[in-house]
């Protein structure tokens, strides 16, 4: 197990234990956001494949859909450190290939202490101790008031779900172009969230084929309050893609969002239909959870 604590930009990372700091504050991390940062860190700057991650993270799991699973851990990794795909501070996609932490890194081995302070250590708690307990209480505190007012209010955060999209060229070629761009559209739309809203992307009834989508059963099972729905058409020499936002459990349409492109570099055309989605659904989304939706959304 690796046993460092790593330090970049304002936060600070303790690879044996997953858990995230920023600016001395704990970062919610979940587990395998965590284990694909302590796997990316440990080799800032060199490119990591997308198959090392999947080790690192799942081990010799069969049963996991790696490569869209892979894609929304490292869409909520970035989410968490507030990194854009585009421009990225620390996690830069390297196409076809994995992901490369680009950001300077300290390396502080667990354990290590600090010679002005190892002489100290025997007459009781250090300073930093002491105010990382101070810190610690008063984030409990504001935690505890936030979760006090949450629950008065009776607000929950919106979920919305990503349904893959549809290829309907009739071309099986053209599914990896589909697919990518669902994978797209969750991690775009997981970047931008800044906790207004939680991302589902990768259950299985998301998965299923359209004629046995049931929107119904999606709002059901995962809790979800919106789902995107998206399709890829032929139109002559062009692509034609279309994404819909829709509220459930109303199935009201709120938004859709539609693109002509020559596809021939898929690349491409995936990474800018999923910023356009993304930036035309998050605000919508956020619009439409709050206020008189407030208690809609508590009562589902």
């Amino acid at each position: 197990m690796n046993e460092s604590r790593y330090r970049f930009g304002e936060f600070e990372f303790d690879a044996a234990t997953g858990e995230l700091r920023r600016d001395g504050v704990v970062v919610r991390l979940q587990a395998q956001p965590a284990q694909a940062l302590a796997c990316l860190i440990a080799k800032a700057n060199e490119v990591v494949t997308r198959e090392e991650l999947q080790r690192a993270i799942w081990g010799h799991e069969t049963h996991v859909d790696f490569e869209r699973g892979l894609n929304f851990c490292i869409g909520q990794l970035r989410a968490t450190l507030e990194d854009d795909a585009d421009t990225p501070r620390y996690v830069r996609t390297i196409p076809r290939r994995g992901y490369q932490f680009v950001a300077t890194v300290e390396t502080e081995a667990v354990g290590a202490k600090d010679p002005k302070t190892r002489g100290d250590a025997r007459t009781g708690p250090t300073w930093s101790v002491v105010l990382a307990g101070a810190a610690m209480a008063v984030v409990l505190a504001f935690g505890a008031g936030y979760w006090l007012r949450v629950r008065a209010s009776g607000r929950r955060t919106a979920v919305v779900a990503v349904a893959r999209f549809d290829n309907e060229t009739g071309d099986p070629n053209v599914t990896h172009l589909s697919d990518g761009l669902t994978d797209g559209v969750v991690e775009r739309l997981t970047a931008v969230s800044q906790g207004h809203y939680d991302v589902i992307g990768n259950a299985t009834i998301l998965r299923v084929p359209r004629e046995q989508r049931d929107l119904q059963a999606i709002a059901a099972s995962l809790g979800a309050n919106y789902v995107v729905l998206g399709q890829v058409q032929s139109d002559g020499a062009q692509t034609r893609i279309l994404a819909h936002l829709i509220r459930l459990p109303d199935q009201k349409h709120l938004w859709v969002v539609r693109v002509d492109r020559d596809a021939s570099d898929a690349l491409a055309v995936e990474a800018e239909i999923a910023q356009k989605v993304a930036s035309e659904f998050a605000w919508r989304v956020e619009r439409d959870s709050t206020g008189p939706r407030l208690a809609a959304l508590a009562g589902q």
